[in-house]
């Protein structure tokens, strides 16, 4: 095998050509569709079936939905592609219930924050902890596929990680801050025809480079160890339930997902969110068939791919002697996912410092100041993204984070959705002794007992202080949530 030889000039090009044809759709988008605030962070709930399914769908392909299932399926055969990709589209499915109701009962929210503060009589410890989780966990997703991506340009172009991620968001944010959550629809779309027909063109490449994937399919066949068997325990045990239960975590407790849900028409909402789970499959199906080429060349995991088999997939790419156009397609599949998912993560917290934060400290402000704060708010997320990314802190560490922080306000948040007797103490305490129980026995344990702590603590101990609880909530007071469009304040063109 040999490496294709391409340098850092070829790499910036790459990363800031992408960045002009995301810019460009985004004005184009700020053009015809933002007129104020509310059509910023909620794109005037008028997004459709096609542009909702795209949104998510790019949303949910991180950098790691991109290499992971690559690396599984090298570790664990076919029953690692099973675990990674089952649950992945339905975790988006699964989100369809509650966003149905709450988008039926609530329907001018903007943030899931805002739901926790409706439904709690504006409890300020339940909301702030709710505003600080979703916050915190979207700078760790910007930061998790920043050094993704970064991991990748270094590997192929020989770029410092440094200097990729901070390029990539600041292309990322000179897009969208824009046009808000229409600029992030609208690249999604384009993103997603970006994920999706280039991961089967480098995926037959690679299939065609190493004789076929007849030949492939034999020589893993050979080594035996069940690699074709998608019901190995080891598989289960050490990756597949923790996996399964961090992806509900993410889309449930995610904004990124619940922007959608109240910015799609209401009659799109199933469908939507139906077919952008679904039409994740292909996607991790074909890569995962890469996995298998690594099998078959005996790639080895600790010398190779520096013990690391999310690294096989640019180790394969730009170590087969593959043409450079095929290795582009990968660099430009793996960023996609990086600025899809990003831009979708930084307009989620937009609306989340446009509704949560800067609106309850300052209820009057202007809508110009209001709209500079929105987009002030993306700069600095995405600036604490790159200074992580700088601390050298590894990817497996970043997503664990993502997960144990989004696991406490899991139980808790849907609770709050289907319980009337679930009230502000309930949440708070749930959701912080779930987190702290969860941090210690991640520490002392280790990652699979951390998950199973946080998720049983924040569970048990809600539900029990809740059966304490009398009074029941009506859900109806919801509608009373005003939409920011209605506000007097919020009123001026968007300049």
């Amino acid at each position: 095998m040999k490496a294709e030889a391409l340098g850092p000039t070829q790499g910036v090009i790459t990363l800031i050509g992408l960045g002009v044809a995301m810019l460009i759709v985004s004005y184009y988008a700020k053009w015809k569709l933002v007129r104020n605030t509310h059509d910023f962070v909620i794109a005037g709930r008028q997004l459709g079936l096609g542009f909702g399914i795209a949104g998510l769908l790019s949303v949910w392909t991180w950098v790691i939905g991109i290499l992971l299932p690559i690396g599984v399926t090298f570790q664990y055969g076919l029953s690692g592609l099973f675990w990674f990709t089952v649950p992945n589209g339905a975790a988006v499915i699964a989100v369809i219930p509650f966003a149905k109701k709450l988008r039926r009962l609530m329907p001018h929210g903007y943030t899931i924050s805002e739901f926790v503060s409706a439904r709690y009589g504006g409890a300020k410890l339940a909301r702030i902890v709710v505003v600080a989780g979703i916050l915190f966990g979207a700078i760790q997703i910007v930061t998790v596929n920043l050094k993704g991506a970064s991991l990748m340009v270094a590997t192929i172009f020989g770029l410092p990680e440094g200097v990729v991620a901070t390029i990539s968001a600041i292309v990322i944010l000179l897009y969208i801050s824009l046009g808000g959550l229409w600029a992030s629809i609208s690249t999604s779309t384009l993103m997603c025809l970006l994920i999706m027909v280039p991961s089967v063109l480098v995926t037959t490449a690679i299939l065609g480079q190493v004789g076929g994937a007849a030949t492939v399919w034999q020589t893993v066949q050979s080594q035996g160890n069940n690699l074709f068997s998608v019901t190995r325990p080891d598989a289960f045990q050490s990756f597949g339930l923790t996996f399964c239960l961090a992806l509900i975590t993410a889309t449930i407790a995610g904004q990124e997902f619940w922007q959608v849900a109240w910015g799609i028409k209401e009659k799109e909402l199933g469908r939507t969110f139906f077919w952008g789970g679904g039409l994740y499959y292909p996607v991790a199906l074909c890569l995962g068939l890469v996995g298998l080429v690594g099998i078959g060349l005996n790639v080895n995991l600790a010398t190779d791919l520096g013990g690391d088999p999310a690294a096989l997939g640019p180790f394969l790419v730009s170590h087969l002697g593959l043409p450079s156009w095929v290795i582009y397609l990968f660099v430009i599949i793996v960023l996609s996912a990086c600025y899809s998912t990003c831009d979708g993560t930084l307009a989620a917290v937009s609306s989340v410092s446009a509704v949560d934060v800067i609106k309850p400290l300052f209820p009057h402000i202007s809508e110009k100041s209001l709209f500079t704060w929105t987009r002030l708010s993306m700069v600095v997320a995405a600036g604490i993204s790159i200074a992580v990314v700088l601390s050298g802190i590894d990817l497996v560490s970043l997503v664990l984070g993502t997960s144990i922080i989004r696991a406490a306000v899991l139980v808790p948040l849907i609770l709050s959705i289907v319980w009337s007797r679930m009230n502000a103490t309930a949440f708070t305490w749930g959701t912080i002794i779930g987190l702290i129980a969860g941090v210690f026995a991640m520490t002392r344990f280790g990652d699979e007992i951390g998950t199973y702590t946080v998720l049983a603590v924040s569970t048990i101990v809600p539900i029990a202080i809740a059966l304490t609880n009398s009074e029941r909530f009506d859900y109806a007071s919801l509608t009373q949530v005003q939409d920011l469009s209605e506000e007097p304040e919020i009123t001026a063109i968007v300049q």
